[in-house]
């Protein structure tokens, strides 16, 4: 579930501290900057990339089948085949709500 928040690796940008344990000032004033640099630093998710897939039809859905028939000795049978090819991935969609990242270092909790 990929979700567009800080792309930033290494520092997380809401602690003092790094991610290897560092807690020097260096890091504090870097993480800092990249809270204020970067428009993305915000622990909501906006977006999210889409599971669902466009047809050549247009229709969207998860998966698409088509229905074969298959004739063996003599009787008719029914199948499903599914269709993998000539899918279109929706892409990203806008959340209608902002999501907390899975990645955000507090504990929700109501009580």
């Amino acid at each position: 579930m990929g979700g567009s928040t800080s792309k930033a690796k290494g520092v997380w940008p809401f602690s003092g501290s790094g991610v290897g344990g560092d807690s020097s000032s260096d890091v504090s004033e870097q993480s800092v900057a990249r809270l204020k640099g970067s428009r993305s630093a915000t622990p909501f998710v906006f977006t999210r990339r889409s599971s669902l897939y466009f047809d050549e039809d247009g229709d969207l859905a998860h998966e698409f089948y088509e229905e074969t028939v298959v004739t063996k000795n003599g009787r008719r049978k029914s199948k499903l085949k599914r269709i993998q090819k000539n899918l279109i991935p929706q892409g990203v969609v806008r959340l209608d709500h902002p999501r907390i990242h899975a990645d955000f270092p507090v504990i929700l909790c109501e009580v």
